[in-house]
C-alpha cells in the first residue's frame, strides 16, 4: 500500500510541476510577444529587449521550439493580442515593499485583480513611485559552480564585458550588471560554457525587511496568489525570505 501511495504522491507532484511549468511558459510567451512588437523586430541581434527575454526563457528551460513559435507568431500577426506592460507599486503583507510587473490586454481587469490580491493579503496598492525608490533595476545572472570554472578568469571576462559586481559563494556565483550591459555580459558568460541558473533584468531592493516565521508565511501566500494570476509576470519585493 505504501508503494502505491508513494507513486501516487510522485505523480501528483509531477502534475503540479508540469502545470506550473506550463504557466511559466505561457507568461514567457507574452513577454516574447511584447518584446517583438515593442522592439520592432523578431531578430534578437537587432532587438535587445527580445534578446534579454530569450535569455530568460532559456534560463527557465523553455524549449527552443516554443520560443521560436512565439516569436514567429508575434512577428506574423500584426492584428493579434495587443499586450501592454504595466507596473504596479504598493505594500504587501507586513509592510513589505512590492513592485508588480504585468503584461495584459485589459488594463482595467489586471488593475482590479492586482488591487484585490493586495487588499486580500492585508496590503495596499499605491501610486507609481510609492516604493520604486527602494529598488534599483539591475541585470542579474546566477551561475552554478563546477570544477570547470576558473573564478578569476570568469570574473575578468564579465568585468571586461561590463559587469558591475561579481559575488561568489560556495555553490553559486552572482553577477550584477546595469540593464544596458546585461546582454553583453550574458553573451560573455554563455561563451564560457558556465551553467546559467537564472538570468534577467530585475528590481533589486536596496534594503531588506526581516520577517518573522508567521509573517513569512503570509508573504508567501501573497506571492502565490500573484503567481496564479496570468497577467502578472514578475513580483519584486524587499522581504528577507
Amino acid at each position: 500500500m505504501s508503494g502505491h501511495s508513494k507513486w501516487a504522491n510522485i505523480k501528483r507532484k509531477k502534475e503540479a510541476t508540469d502545470t506550473k511549468r506550463a504557466g511559466i511558459f505561457s507568461k514567457l510567451g507574452k513577454e516574447l510577444t511584447v518584446a517583438v512588437k515593442m522592439g520592432g523586430s523578431p531578430d534578437p541581434n537587432v532587438n535587445r529587449k527580445l534578446k534579454d527575454v530569450i535569455a530568460k526563457c532559456k534560463a527557465n528551460n523553455m524549449p527552443n521550439d516554443n520560443i521560436n513559435r512565439c516569436i514567429q507568431k508575434a512577428a506574423g500577426d500584426a492584428n493579434g493580442d495587443n499586450y501592454e506592460e504595466i507596473t504596479y507599486e504598493g505594500f504587501g503583507p507586513c509592510g513589505v515593499a512590492v513592485i508588480v510587473e504585468a503584461t495584459t490586454d485589459n488594463k482595467n481587469r489586471t488593475a482590479a485583480d492586482v488591487r484585490h490580491i493586495f487588499s486580500k493579503s492585508g496590503g495596499s496598492l499605491g501610486v507609481n513611485g510609492s516604493v520604486g525608490y527602494m529598488f534599483e533595476k539591475k541585470g542579474y545572472i546566477l551561475i552554478e559552480k563546477d570544477e570547470s570554472i576558473d573564478e578569476d578568469e570568469l570574473m575578468m571576462t564579465v568585468l571586461d564585458a561590463g559587469a558591475e559586481d561579481f559575488v561568489p559563494d560556495e555553490e553559486y556565483i552572482e553577477i550584477f550588471t546595469s540593464p544596458d550591459t546585461f546582454s553583453d555580459v550574458l553573451d560573455a558568460v554563455e561563451k564560457t560554457g558556465a551553467k546559467i541558473v537564472e538570468s534577467d533584468v530585475r528590481q533589486i531592493a536596496n534594503m531588506k525587511k526581516e520577517l518573522t516565521e508567521e509573517e513569512e508565511e503570509k508573504m508567501q501566500n501573497f506571492l502565490d496568489r500573484m503567481d496564479e494570476n496570468d497577467d502578472v509576470q514578475n513580483v519584486w519585493h524587499n522581504a528577507d525570505m
